[in-house]
């Protein structure tokens, strides 16, 4: 039986960089949706591009193929162009957020995960309603730190 097919659309926001920040995830799966989104009170913009992605690939049950939509090149081309896998043989040295990172590995690693990037405020609606998610969480009240922020 072949894996379930999820497409995940994600996006990421900090207002200020650093600054209140939050993410926002649209996950699809057939007929099924699911929209998620938090919101850190310090964070910076990549930490929240990365977490959109990890909380998206942590809400699938069961092993996917996953289709990830994201506007962020640090994340796509971290992966697409294999830089994350030379950062994890030199046990992130020098690299900002290993912390998220490492959980995104974990959890990339039980998937079968293709990513494509996007451009950002291009009318793609999931996209849009993402940045929607994301900056409706970093507008949050009483808003949560992040563990990882600062380093």
């Amino acid at each position: 039986m072949a894996p379930p097919r999820v497409t995940l659309y994600t996006d990421g926001s900090a207002l200020g960089n650093p600054g209140p920040g939050g993410y926002g995830v649209v996950l699809i799966s057939g007929p099924h949706r699911k929209e998620m989104s938090a919101g850190f009170c310090l964070t910076t913009n990549n930490r929240m591009e990365l977490l959109a992605v990890i909380a998206g690939l942590e809400a699938l049950k069961v092993p996917c193929e996953v289709m990830i939509y994201s506007d962020s090149k640090y994340v796509v081309d971290a992966v697409n162009k294999g830089w994350l896998f030379g950062w994890e043989r030199k046990t992130f040295k020098g690299k900002k957020n290993p912390d998220l990172w490492r959980q995104f590995l974990a959890v990339y690693r039980r998937h079968h995960v293709q990513l494509a990037w996007i451009k950002g405020h291009a009318e793609i609606p999931e996209n849009e309603r993402c940045d929607r998610l994301a900056m409706a969480a970093a507008n949050g009240k009483d808003l949560p730190e992040d563990p990882g922020y600062p380093e």
